[in-house]
Parts: structure tokens; C-alpha cells; sequence
């Protein structure tokens, strides 16, 4: 008879004081400037060369749970498959997620490609039960809410 070892693995929550970004809002997002602000602190996100896709997972009071890297691409374009991202959340215990990239050019304007991937994770968050509340394209100094716009 053949023995199967089988692998275990162990997944822990790391927790890191928020305080060591000196956030304005305290880690709570109210509106898409406090999202800006978040990102932009904890990932320097107006001076990337290239594209990341950055998510943040919040609890049920909007405060962030987490940050992550999702994906870096190349100098105007990240690729993102909803799993990714709800992987992280789910993870994370995340009751909304709020997702950005930075667009190296320093225009924040929304490709149509931002749209149709916003609309995608719109609608896997609905079946999975986890709202995206915004997804912010940060520019050089400026940035654009989806969500203003109408997209999510």
C-alpha cells in the first residue's frame, strides 16, 4: 500500500499600525480624496514608471484592512483578473474593496479598457458579496474616481 503525504499550509494575518503612514484620515475612506491619499502615502503611487494595480480591503465602517500590490505591468497597461483580487479580499475578510492604478503618464484619464475591467469586478463583486466602492486612476498630482464618473 502506497503512503500519500499530503502538504498543510498556514495562512496568518500579520497586522501593521496604520499610524506608520501618517494618514489624514486615519485609515477610514469617506470619499475618493481619502482613497488618493491612502494610496498615494503607502505606495508612492504618483511616481511609479509603471502601471500597478494597487487594492485596498476595507471592513464594514470603510476603515482599510489591507493593502496590496496586485499586479505591475509595463509602462501604460496592467492586467487583472477579478479572482486576484477577491482572492486578496476574501483573504482579508473584506467587506468592500476600493482598487487603483497609476497611470505613469500623468494623465488620469480612463482608457476604455479601465472601464470594461471596472465593470468586470463590479459584477464578480456582486456575486461574491463584496462591493467595490471606487476605483481611482491616479495621475502626476491629480486623479480620477470611477465611481464620480459612473462607472461603478
Amino acid at each position: 500500500m502506497k503512503k500519500t503525504i499530503m502538504k498543510t499550509f498556514k495562512v496568518k494575518l500579520v497586522k501593521e499600525s496604520s499610524s506608520l503612514y501618517d494618514l489624514d484620515c486615519n485609515g477610514i475612506v469617506r470619499s475618493p480624496e481619502d482613497a488618493h491619499e491612502i494610496f498615494n502615502k503607502v505606495f508612492d503611487a504618483e511616481n511609479l514608471t509603471k502601471e500597478h494595480l494597487l487594492l485596498a480591503s476595507l471592513n464594514t465602517k470603510n476603515k482599510v484592512v489591507a493593502l496590496h500590490i496586485v499586479h505591475i505591468g509595463s509602462v501604460n497597461a496592467s492586467i487583472v483578473h477579478s479572482r486576484e483580487l477577491f482572492q486578496l479580499a476574501l483573504l482579508d475578510n473584506a467587506s468592500s474593496i476600493i482598487i487603483a492604478h497609476n497611470h505613469p503618464s500623468g494623465d488620469p484619464s480612463p482608457s476604455q479598457q479601465d472601464v470594461q475591467v471596472t465593470r468586470r469586478i463590479v459584477e464578480a463583486g456582486k456575486i461574491i458579496g463584496i462591493e467595490l466602492l471606487d476605483h481611482v486612476i491616479i495621475g502626476e498630482n491629480c486623479f480620477n474616481s470611477l465611481k464620480e464618473k459612473g462607472y461603478v
